[in-house]
Parts: C-alpha cells; sequence; structure tokens
C-alpha cells in the first residue's frame, strides 16, 4: 500500500480538506467566473479596491477548481492557497501572495479596514495568472 497524499493526510476527520470526487460543472464554472475575474482585475479603469477583489475572487475560484481537480473540497477558504505546492506544483512566491491577500481581504470584509495599493495589486493579479497558467497546463 502507497503511502497517503498530503492531500489525503488534511482529509479525514477533523482535516482540513474533504475527499468528494470531481464534478466537471463545477470545475468548469470555477475556471469560467476565475478566467473572467482575473481580466477584469487587469482593467485600469476599475478603482484600485475593486481590481483587488476581482482578482482575489479569481484567485481563489482558480484555487479551488485546481482542488477539486484533485478530488478534495475545503472545509476553511484559505486552504485552497496552501495546498497550491499539491494541487499545481506551485511555490511559496505564488502561495505566500495569496495568503497575504486573504488577509487583507479579511480585514476589508470583516472590519473595514481594506489597506491595499498597486503594487500588492499587480503582485496578486501577477500570482493568479500563474495559477492560471498552471491550471492550462494541467
Amino acid at each position: 500500500m502507497s503511502p497517503p497524499t498530503p492531500l489525503e493526510n488534511l482529509s479525514g476527520p477533523g482535516g482540513a480538506l474533504k475527499a468528494e470526487p470531481p464534478n466537471a460543472t463545477e470545475i468548469a464554472g470555477l475556471l469560467r467566473t476565475g478566467s473572467t475575474r482575473l481580466t477584469d482585475a487587469t482593467n485600469p479603469a476599475l478603482a484600485l479596491e475593486s481590481r483587488f477583489d476581482l482578482a482575489y475572487n479569481a484567485a481563489h475560484a482558480l484555487c479551488l477548481a485546481a482542488l477539486r481537480m484533485k478530488g478534495f473540497r475545503p472545509d476553511k477558504r484559505y486552504i485552497v492557497f496552501q495546498v497550491l505546492p499539491h494541487t499545481l506544483a506551485l511555490g511559496p512566491e505564488v502561495w505566500r501572495v495569496l495568503d497575504l491577500c486573504h488577509n487583507k481581504r479579511n480585514l476589508g470584509e470583516y472590519e473595514g479596514m481594506l489597506d491595499v495599493d498597486e503594487r500588492l495589486v499587480e503582485d496578486l493579479i501577477k500570482a493568479t495568472q500563474r495559477v492560471w497558467r498552471a491550471l492550462q497546463e494541467n
């Protein structure tokens, strides 16, 4: 018997992931909305906060699609970023940016303190574009 994969290790009772067969319709919808939001996030005519929101939600949708393709569903929203090394073989240069943006998003959503600048939004868009390219290569 082969040892469990890192994703399998995160599933089970009390785990951050639940094993669930991939659903092609769900995955297609996540890819579609992620791609559309990513494209819209690059529009400089939009407010910086709007671009951040679009890019963050694109990243989440695309990372969730990658996890669903592997047959898992997250228990917590942030885990889709932290498992990128196991879903798309992307390293910390990508998932750390996405994790930072998740924390910024939470401050904005729950405490009304969305503090983003042009550099962060650019980094978020670049990280999300890396996720999109990795998905297209799979």
